[in-house]
């Protein structure tokens, strides 16, 4: 259980900021505006007319200066939707993994947040701790179904397939977030600790946050679409990044949480990380090596979203 001066500490982190939410904002533009520029031609059209049909399209593209840059901003936007439905304005409400509603795939109609459409705990434990069922619907039976759903010849309802499409543009980008992979349980958090939510780290910035929180926040917190956009295609910046095309041309959303995994137990887990509640001054070499790998993921993700969509509306 968390101590007092613990939760103190999250509340005031996260009272400065956004709610927890994999990537946050820029991680999740940046990786659609990324892949938004390896979609075809004919396809940007496509997806812009299923985007349309949400109600946000006009908040999507207010800021944009002519139609072609409306058309990216909105896909740009688009990513960060189904973070946004969590938030009081939109009124969703909150369902569970276990539910009637779980697994559905009824387009605008659905109200529902379904939070746990945005990960699939893979469950451990190093030290033999008990480990509970896993949840029937996640991140990638959700997936699975709406990519599915998204080619035309499918003959899902175009209100379908523009849910979908937001829902698809978001869930890639969390299924690369190596926390939203891996639940860890161990003596000192028995009940398990959500992809890293129980366990507490100071990085060099000074706060205390929660370990999910960290790795959530490494592209940065609330951004615009253009914001996004200079950030991505600054020096370095996540479009200047190479990726493995063999591992680009990987589909399966399974695949991409086992990756996810692995990746959790081996860098979001190491040292100075600990087994408990306590909170844990993180080293140069841990931070160096989340971010690096926080972005090759990012940069995957880009790469996948991209070729899926292009398959799909091709």
């Amino acid at each position: 259980m968390l101590r007092l001066w613990q939760l103190l500490a999250i509340f005031v982190v996260f009272g400065l900021s956004r709610p927890a939410q994999a990537w946050w904002d820029a991680g999740h533009m940046q990786i659609a505006y990324v892949a938004y520029k390896h979609l075809d031609a004919s396809v940007k059209d496509k997806v812009d007319a299923l985007l349309r049909l949400n109600k946000d399209y006009a908040k999507w593209t207010a800021e944009a200066p002519d139609d072609r840059t409306a058309k990216m901003f909105a896909f740009v936007h688009a990513a960060s939707w189904a973070d946004d439905i969590k938030t009081e304005p939109y009124h969703y409400t909150r369902d569970k993994a276990d539910g009637a509603t779980a697994g559905q795939n009824i387009g605008y109609n659905d109200h529902y947040q379904h939070a746990y459409w945005h990960f699939k705990d893979t469950n451990f434990s190093p030290d033999a701790t008990p480990l509970p069922p896993v949840n029937p619907v996640d991140i990638v039976t959700q997936l699975k179904l709406m990519i599915a759903a998204l080619p035309e010849s499918s003959g899902a309802s175009d209100d379908i397939r523009s849910y979908d499409l937001v829902w698809i543009l978001h869930l890639v980008g969390d299924a690369h977030q190596p926390l939203h992979a891996v639940g860890r349980f161990t003596k000192q958090i028995p009940d398990g600790d959500s992809g890293g939510n129980a366990e507490l780290v100071i990085p060099a910035t000074g706060e205390t946050i929660a370990l999910h929180a960290y790795w959530d926040s490494v592209f940065g917190g609330y951004v615009s679409p253009y914001g996004a956009v200079f950030d991505a295609d600054a020096k370095g910046g996540l479009s200047s990044l190479s990726v493995n095309q063999t591992s680009a041309q990987i589909a399966d959303p399974q695949a991409w949480i086992d990756e996810s995994f692995e990746l959790a137990k081996q860098y979001a887990y190491a040292s100075p990380v600990s087994s408990a509640d306590n909170a844990v001054l993180l080293s140069r070499d841990y931070e160096t090596n989340a971010r690096n790998i926080a972005r090759s993921q990012a940069a995957l993700a880009a790469a996948r979203l991209a070729k899926l969509i292009n398959d799909a509306l091709k």
